[in-house]
């Protein structure tokens, strides 16, 4: 079964995101924040990670290029629902990271496994 860790600052998201990663058969790891993504990443080690763009204590695009320079092969989805900017321009930035895939906030479960069966392939 594949591990997939969770980065989120909003708990509320984090927890359904978690739901609808353990319902598509994962097992579901949790951070608030990079930096406790990194963290976590560095002593459990996952298989995928999803993430989101805007957070406090360390952001996606800099929890990106950190967990790529760890495990350049780790899977990762970016997420992000907007900011400042609308979320299609932080998505752009992490695609350009050459991220897996990127989802726009707010988004379904089945939209959700289109995305894991993509990277199954």
């Amino acid at each position: 079964m594949a591990h997939v860790l969770i980065i989120d600052d909003d708990q509320v998201f984090r927890s359904s995101l978690s739901k609808m990663f353990e319902k598509a058969g994962y097992i579901a790891t949790t951070a608030s924040d990079g930096e406790e993504g990194l963290s976590l990443f560095s002593t459990l080690g996952f298989d995928l990670v999803i993430t989101d763009i805007i957070m406090p204590v360390m952001e996606g695009i800099e929890t990106i290029l950190k967990l790529l320079a760890l495990s350049p092969d780790l899977q990762i989805i970016a997420m992000s629902g907007g900011g400042k900017v609308g979320a299609e321009e932080y998505l752009n930035t992490a695609r350009l990271l050459r991220v897996n895939a990127i989802l726009k906030k707010p988004f379904s479960f089945k939209e959700l496994q289109e995305v894991l069966e993509k990277l199954k392939a």
